[in-house]
């Protein structure tokens, strides 16, 4: 019961730090896809709170958004980056809890697996949602906007996701090995 609660407040946490986080890019599009400010909670909650919690959280992080604050807007953007961060929470935690989280290697292994599985979800979506609209999704698109255009968030996400984990999971031990 206490580690749920745990779980699900933490996560609680991470939705609306995924909600507020992408006001640093200034509500300006462009930034904000070259950031990727949901991304960080979205990620951090499979690694932290377990993939069910991380799926959920993904899902519902860019729909929630686009209903309070209309960016990112909800056809096809919101719809599609829904299953794309559902895909990092899933993975992220599935791996990690396969493989475990102490050794950074293993935490590597999980991020860049959620980041790469994500992006192709997303791709994925994009070509259904732009099917249903008659227009294509071409992979020069796909490419551009699921990883050119994202490097900068790729750089920080590959950057500080590891260490705010590491740093996560230290604390736990610390705290395990008091009671």
């Amino acid at each position: 019961m206490k580690d749920k609660t745990r779980a699900l407040t933490f996560s609680a946490m991470l939705l609306a730090i995924g909600q507020v986080l992408p006001f640093i890019t200034g509500q300006i599009p462009q930034i904000g896809k070259m950031l990727c400010p949901m991304h960080f909670p979205v990620l951090l909650c499979g690694f932290i709170c377990g993939w069910q919690y991380g799926a959920l959280i993904g899902f519902i992080c860019p729909l929630l958004r686009s209903v309070l604050f209309g960016m990112p807007v909800m056809y096809p953007s919101a719809i599609g980056m829904a299953f794309e961060l559902m895909t990092y929470g899933l993975i992220s935690g599935l791996i990690s809890k396969k493989i475990g989280t102490d050794a950074i290697w293993k935490i590597y292994t999980s991020l860049i697996s959620a980041m790469l599985c994500g992006r192709i979800v997303w791709g994925l979506a994009q070509i259904a949602l732009l099917g249903i609209q008659g227009n294509s999704f071409t992979f020069s698109a796909f490419l551009a906007g699921g990883f050119v255009n994202a490097v900068p968030g790729i750089i920080l996400q590959l950057i500080f996701i590891p260490l705010l984990v590491r740093v996560y999971m230290q604390r736990i031990e610390k705290r395990s090995k008091l009671n």
